[in-house]
């Protein structure tokens, strides 16, 4: 995997690079597996209900295989492609009795390899089987969180948790913000880290770029008026002249926990995430 960085020609190039994975096959998304989706852009009758978004590229949406629920039976690797729906790669494999599915690829995954949903597969990348079965220390990605449905934790670009114990039925998960979890040590997981850790380099670097990716012009606060956000007025640049920051309709933004008290899964929480210090 490489990233290039393009040369300052001009204003927009000055900041912009693309990440370039060496494992990419050249495919076209299987039709059979894909379907062009009408996105609503951050409207709903018509009524914008999420601003900054808005226009883009078409896109055709993948259907990614989350579960992977053919158990015991080999699939080899045809393909590794991109997914414009998503920042990890993705991997069209083919099952030994011809079925093929899109499955979110893990870092190292190639063409022609082979994997195994199994309950005791081996340990080895892109395999899936039974948390409780996993080694203490492994990285895993693509978790489940409700015995059969599907991966919901660790599925975007570089993501891992690391198994740390696995006692009473549960497993204890450490996930990358430091929160320590449990899960049922029956649910199903991938070895591996995510595909396309280096996605993080990746820099946009124009507006019309953005603008390509359904992105619409995002204005600070600050630079409005009074009437328009709470941050809004003042001579010059000045401050927000506020004790916390707003959002625009006057509710806590910047810190606030937006955790519900009384949520189920809390129990499940071992150790909340900790505040990274400040050098």
């Amino acid at each position: 995997m490489s990233v290039k960085i393009y040369k300052r020609n001009n204003a927009a190039r000055r900041n912009m690079s693309i990440v370039k994975p060496d494992n990419l096959t050249d495919a076209k998304p299987l039709k059979s597996l894909s379907k062009v989706f009408k996105r609503s852009k951050g409207r709903s009758g018509g009524t914008i209900t999420m601003r900054h978004r808005g226009g883009g590229n078409k896109r055709k949406y993948r259907f990614i295989d989350f579960k992977m629920d053919k158990f015991g039976i080999l699939a080899k690797v045809i393909s590794i492609e991109k997914d414009p729906n998503r920042s990890a790669l993705i991997a069209l494999v083919c099952y030994a009795d011809g079925e093929k599915r899109y499955i979110l690829a893990t870092e190292g995954m190639k063409k022609d390899q082979q994997i195994i949903t199994d309950e005791k597969a081996p340990i080895e990348n892109g395999n899936r089987l039974k948390l409780k079965n996993i080694p203490v220390g492994t990285a895993v990605s693509n978790v489940e969180m409700k015995i059969g449905k599907g991966g919901q934790i660790a599925r975007s670009a570089g993501a891992s948790v690391t198994v740390q114990a696995i006692e009473g039925g549960m497993a204890h998960l450490k996930m990358s913000s430091s929160e320590i979890r449990m899960i049922p040590a029956e649910c199903y997981a991938s070895i591996g880290q995510t595909s396309n850790f280096e996605h993080s380099a990746y820099r946009v670097g124009s507006a019309g770029r953005k603008r390509h990716m359904g992105k619409r012009p995002h204005v600070r606060g600050s630079a409005m008026n009074p009437v328009d956000h709470p941050h809004g007025g003042g001579e010059g640049r000045q401050p927000i002249g506020l004790k916390y920051p707003k959002t625009p309709w006057g509710k806590p933004a910047l810190g606030k926990k937006t955790r519900k008290v009384k949520q189920a899964s809390t129990k499940m929480i071992i150790r909340r995430r900790q505040k990274k210090r400040r050098k």
